[in-house]
């Protein structure tokens, strides 16, 4: 087994070179065949996957966060085009939210996530893949895709350098309540239904969570075969707010302003307004007018904790 390690070194705030000597130290307990190449640029993570891909490199491991792992996944994705489409996604997480793991179930912390890569348990997942008008060349994602106030929350947390994960992120949602309550007439389409209404929001999830915790599915499978919805249409601001706190506790499909569904494909499109977006925690766009995004079953094996499954 070989183990190609792509590091971020932006990751974390900078966590992910500090963090690297005791990964080193745990894959060499493990006595694992690995190589180390770190990321110089934006989207090089992406082109690093597939080359070792290209290369039948067993495992391509993402030490980082979301960010990081979505390149990774994209370039493996890209790789399997091609045909080459043995090698299985690992992430070793140092980064912010870490919500592509958990909603997988990657271990979050690292001597757990060596000893997961050793032992080489794999499970079968679902992928997404997005396009639109402002994304021509399309995108694929592992976690989920958020259209309205997350992603401009997502933009404000970026900001906060000094405080990390979970916390600057509802710091940023606080914050963006008054920056961000005015939201676009949008038409949403899926599985037969039609949407046309004001959304504050719309969440596509692979996954169960975005922003370290707020849980946008909180019955998200990222091996079932489907997105899971989670629709808000516009509110006030002081419903926002309480809004944000059932996210986290993901009591919100019992909201009247909250419509929730399944489908394994759906479109958004601006009627009036635009569509900030952005998939994994990375921006896809701040002024889309429509976007599509389909499921692609059974893509790729990860590397998870526990029992082999899928």
């Amino acid at each position: 087994m070989r183990y190609r390690l792509i590091v971020n070194p932006e990751a974390g705030g900078g966590t992910a070179p500090r963090a690297l000597p005791l990964i080193e130290e745990q894959l060499k307990t493990h006595q694992l065949d690995y190589d180390v190449l770190f990321t110089d640029r934006p989207w090089h993570a992406a082109g690093i996957a597939r080359d070792a891909a290209r290369d039948r490199v067993d495992v391509v491991v993402a030490v980082g966060g979301d960010g990081t792992a979505n390149e990774a996944l994209n370039g493996l994705m890209q790789a399997q085009r091609e045909g080459f489409d043995r090698t299985a996604l690992g992430v070793l997480c140092v980064g912010r939210g870490n919500d592509f793991a958990y909603g997988v179930g990657i271990p979050t912390d690292v001597k757990t996530g060596c000893a997961a890569l050793a032992a080489n348990r794999r499970r079968r997942i679902d992928v997404g893949w997005v396009e639109g008008d402002a994304l021509p060349e399309g995108r694929y994602f592992g976690n989920g895709v958020g259209i309205g106030f997350d992603t401009v929350v997502g933009l404000e947390a970026a900001k906060l350098k000094r405080l990390r994960g979970f916390l600057g992120y509802l710091v940023a949602a606080l914050k963006t309540i008054f920056l961000y309550f005015k939201a676009p007439q949008t038409r949403i389409e899926f599985r037969g239904a039609t949407l046309d209404q004001r959304s504050l929001l719309v969440s596509v999830m692979n996954g169960r969570r975005m922003g370290g915790g707020f849980m946008m599915a909180p019955e998200g499978d990222p091996a079932d075969g489907s997105f899971d919805l989670c629709i808000s249409c516009e509110v006030s601001r002081s419903r926002i707010f309480a809004l944000i706190f059932r996210f986290m506790r993901g009591t919100q499909a019992s909201h009247p302003a909250i419509q929730t569904g399944r489908t394994e494909w759906v479109t958004v499109t601006a009627i009036e307004g635009v569509l900030p977006a952005h998939a994994d925690g990375e921006t896809l766009c701040t002024d889309g007018e429509r976007l599509t995004m389909r499921l692609r079953p059974q893509a790729i094996d990860v590397i998870v904790e526990g029992e082999q499954v899928g």
